[in-house]
């Protein structure tokens, strides 16, 4: 048992330096986040499925102000999703906690035998395996803090950028000044290592308000359409490998319970015949077969 836990614990932070890309060198270098340009205590947050008040507590920190290569320790919380066991503190829901380890509560509930959302302090649970879902834990808690009409959502639509620069808050500066109302066309937009993090999902306002798309043509695809960008020019060059698993696994996770029954999980030039190229012909087409 102690040898797995060392094992578990080891691969955890191999795997949050690259997820994170903070250049973490193994365990020796502890449960860190060494800050990047750009980063935020929100930003950290959201990335690792914690809170900002959560962050500054466990680092001491009197205010929100971080600078470039500053080492920040990371929540036990963090640590305790790799070893599979979560004890219950005061004031905690299964919501919460779902939140915190990037899952759901039916998931959580399911896991460990438990018919009922009523847990107690000191309580063990044992968190489900997340090792192919990290890039999912901010999308995640973000969609269990809202409510989705899951009957609403007939299409998912794929994109570029077909530039290679940019991040969600470019895009939708760039989509105000062109006189869109609610900014941001997408709803979800997929970095490239660039200006936002690898394969990170960046959540834009109308998934969190639940609003209408903007990033089509077609009225009624746009009301009804979930629109995901990656970012990139996707004629020249394939997606990242990090960007096409943060794809699909934002692809399943909305058709696993926040999509209408039968969703067309498509891409723009399919609803936009004849008008566009996008999402170009290095776009992966053969990983949208399953949802065929």
């Amino acid at each position: 048992m102690e040898y797995r836990r060392e094992f578990l614990k080891k691969s955890l932070v191999s795997a949050l330096a690259v997820w994170a890309g903070t250049g973490i060198l193994g365990a020796a270098a502890g449960n860190l986040h060494i800050v990047r340009k750009g980063d935020t205590l929100s930003k950290i947050a959201q990335r690792y499925g914690t809170t900002v008040k959560t962050l500054k507590q466990t680092n001491g920190l009197k205010n929100d102000v971080i600078k470039v290569g500053q080492k920040l320790k990371l929540p036990a919380s963090v640590l305790g999703a790799a070893t599979g066991i979560h004890v219950v503190s005061k004031g905690e829901t299964l919501s919460s906690i779902a939140s915190q380890y990037g899952t759901s509560v039916q998931k959580l509930k399911s896991s460990n035998g438990l018919s009922s959302d009523l847990i107690k302090v000191g309580q063990e649970l044992t968190v489900p395996d997340r090792s192919n879902t990290d890039l999912l834990v901010p999308v995640v808690a973000a969609t269990n803090r809202i409510r989705v009409d899951s009957t609403r959502w007939r299409y998912v639509v794929c994109h570029h950028s077909a530039i290679e620069a940019g991040n969600a808050e470019v895009y939708g500066k760039a989509h105000k000044r062109r006189g869109m109302e609610h900014g941001l066309a997408y709803h979800f937009v997929i970095g490239n290592g660039r200006d936002s993090g690898d394969g990170e999902i960046e959540i834009g306002p109308r998934w969190t308000k639940q609003l209408r798309g903007g990033h089509v043509r077609s009225t009624r695809v746009n009301d009804s359409g979930i629109g995901i960008c990656i970012v990139g020019n996707l004629q020249n060059r394939a997606p990242t490998a990090r960007q096409r698993l943060a794809m699909n696994q934002l692809l399943d996770f909305l058709r696993e319970g926040y999509t209408r029954r039968g969703v067309s999980v498509t891409v723009h030039k399919r609803v936009d015949k004849n008008h566009t190229v996008c999402p170009g012909r290095h776009f992966p087409y053969g990983d949208l077969d399953r949802f065929a």
